[in-house]
């Protein structure tokens, strides 16, 4: 199935007008991760990876992170643009979430400033806001888009869109 691309209106941006291979940038946006009540990152000295296709993927600074709730896990990926990225349980609490964040610890040179960032799956956490918007989780399991009303799609990682 090839994408039908919703046109973007004034103040939106359509994901299909992303770049591929993906770039990051930075964004002023508050940023609030809420995870078991806690509030568990805020920021407004973010950034986002922005790729063909996905809604933008959000990164806080190890700085504004409650990082004790954090624990790295064996597991690890490579991104062919990103470079190497580790992944984090969160612990808040009594409630525990397996692979709820991750974060590159060896970036590509073009993701270097990436290094000292995590980002979170909102669909793992209690609220995930975007200039106190609550954000809507990329569809699937492997994806940690973040979407808001001025963000169009369609989105990859809904069914039938593994070959996008």
């Amino acid at each position: 199935m090839k994408p039908n691309p919703i046109p973007p209106q004034p103040g939106q941006e359509s994901v299909w007008d992303y770049p591929r291979p993906a770039i990051l940038e930075d964004t002023n946006k508050h940023l609030k991760i809420i995870c078991n009540s806690v509030v568990l990152a805020e920021t407004t000295r973010g950034k986002r990876v922005l790729e063909t296709s996905h809604p933008p993927v959000y990164y806080i600074p190890s700085e504004d992170i409650k990082l004790e709730h954090l624990i790295e896990t064996p597991r690890k990926t490579w991104c062919e643009w990103k470079g190497w990225c580790s992944y984090y349980d969160v612990s808040v609490g009594e409630k525990y979430i397996n692979n709820a964040a991750w974060r590159y610890f060896e970036p590509t040179s073009n993701f270097i400033n990436l290094q000292e960032y995590y980002s979170f799956y909102a669909s793992l956490m209690d609220a995930c806001y975007v200039n106190d918007e609550l954000v809507k989780p990329q569809s699937g399991d492997f994806y940690g888009g973040w979407i808001t009303n001025n963000i169009v799609g369609p989105f990859k990682g809904e069914p039938g869109t593994n070959w996008w």
